[in-house]
């Protein structure tokens, strides 16, 4: 037997502290990469040399400037955020990693990734999006309920690397495939490794998926993740997206979450949740259908939502999903099985709710803490929702529209009491500056084409 039989197997997937330190010690792990969320949804963060990381970060945390949670995706400097400004100095936070995410990193096996959370003064920032939807989550708890999550994610697949894309400065932009591919098993071969490369890559962090398909927009796929944790599958979906990046780069494609990269794609980023008492489904009614908390849910969603729109639907682009007839939905309704609608029930004896409005670009844990906050509003007010509807929701001109553009979306965030209400101090309006950035670098005047602006702005990066 050789020495390289001898030697133990590299771990993979989710890693403990003390398995990390195992692979440091036998130098199978050289780099650990402390990873917080953005309020893009993008993980930001240091790399550290390992032994360094285990001696002195571990347990300690580090120091970062807290403009990543205050900044566009320019990563402009900010100039008048309540967190950080050029008159205070633009000062550090504090980053404690949560060491119960440590995974290995697919594009670099000496490499692993852990999730931080950020601190100032030893106080959780509130503006974090992992704090957000922490509080939220704790606000459920102390009603007995526990979230379970899914995240079903599309995006579309371009031919070309980012880089050689961006070279081109985007001008031959060509869907790997160019035909409706919806469900189709037999895809085109860079469709097919692509997405075989994918799920390696996936179950080498620990975060396999569920199922994956072709969409119906060219170049269009769909990723499903299993049902589970809330923070944890948040967590899973940011990294998931880098991961896809890196599958990209090794298969000359370019992956977007670009909502409409091009006129007839919706991209979108649908949540499955569902809520949990003592080990039981409190959705369910016990002659089928939805319990009166399930409703009450349903209508939270349906009164909430519309005044926390830049929460899901961040930027520009978002708004040129909201079209009929593309699985996007253009009206706050609900309906069993009902895929035109904002709200879908899923399954009759254990139903789950689908929240099918946020777009691929959205940020995850604020996506996620918007339609909780809302669900939690609609239990707490016992509110009733509108009949279902049992038809095209598209054809229902009833119901409130969804903001078809960022400006009146923020309007509604910035004039409504819901927002400061139902969010920590502060958050909201931080959030309506975070919006506000978009604006002012994307201004709406836009036709029927997506523009070489909005390409390069959110090609690459949403």
């Amino acid at each position: 037997m050789t020495a390289d039989q001898d030697r133990p197997a590299r771990a993979t997937g989710r890693l403990t502290l003390d398995q990390l330190r195992t692979e440091v010690a036998e130098g199978r792990v050289r780099t650990v990469e402390l990873a917080l969320s953005d309020v893009q949804g993008r993980q930001q963060g240091k790399r550290y040399h390992a032994r360094y990381f285990l001696d002195r970060v571990a347990g300690d945390g580090a120091d970062v400037c807290a403009y990543v949670l205050a900044t566009d995706v320019d990563m402009l400097p900010p100039s008048d955020f309540g967190l950080v400004s050029w008159d205070s100095g633009i000062g550090d936070f504090q980053v404690r990693p949560d060491l119960t995410t440590i995974r290995t990193a697919p594009w670099d096996p000496a490499t692993v990734v852990v999730q931080a959370d950020a601190y100032l003064d030893d106080r959780p920032v509130e503006v974090s999006p992992r704090r957000i939807l922490r509080r939220q989550l704790d606000l459920l708890a102390e009603r007995g309920l526990r979230v379970k999550v899914g995240i079903e994610t599309e995006f579309a697949l371009y031919r070309g690397t980012h880089q050689r894309l961006e070279d081109t400065l985007h001008q031959a932009l060509r869907p790997v495939s160019a035909k409706n591919r919806d469900f189709a098993l037999e895809v085109d071969p860079r469709t097919s490794r692509y997405l075989r490369l994918l799920q390696e890559h996936l179950e080498h962090a620990g975060r396999p998926i569920e199922a994956a398909k072709s969409e119906a927009a060219p170049g269009q796929v769909e990723i499903t993740f299993p049902y589970g944790d809330a923070v944890e599958a948040c967590d899973g979906h940011v990294l998931f997206k880098r991961i896809a990046r890196h599958t990209g780069d090794r298969t000359g494609l370019a992956p977007t979450f670009m909502p409409s990269p091009q006129p007839g794609t919706a991209s979108g980023l649908h949540l499955h949740l569902s809520l949990w008492q003592d080990g039981e489904p409190v959705f369910a009614a016990p002659s089928g259908g939805l319990s009166a908390t399930g409703s009450q849910a349903v209508a939270g969603l349906l009164t909430v939502l519309p005044d926390l729109t830049p929460l899901w639907a961040p930027n520009t682009n978002s708004y040129r999903r909201y079209q009929p007839d593309t699985g996007a939905p253009t009206s706050f309704t609900w309906g069993y099985d009902n895929r035109t609608c904002a709200v879908r029930v899923v399954g009759r004896a254990t139903p789950h709710l689908e929240v099918r409005l946020p777009g691929a670009d959205a940020n995850p844990y604020l996506a996620l803490t918007a339609a909780l906050a809302a669900v939690e509003h609609g239990i707490e007010h016992a509110l009733t929702p509108p009949e279902p509807v049992t038809g095209n929701a598209y054809a229902d001109h009833t119901a409130p529209p969804v903001h078809t553009t960022l400006s009146a979306a923020l309007d509604a965030f910035r004039a409504g009491p819901l927002p400061d209400k139902i969010l920590a101090p502060g958050v909201a309006k931080h959030y309506a500056q975070v919006a506000q950035l978009e604006l002012d670098a994307l201004p709406e005047e836009l036709g029927e084409e997506i523009t070489d602006t909005e390409i390069t702005r959110w090609f690459a990066r949403a």
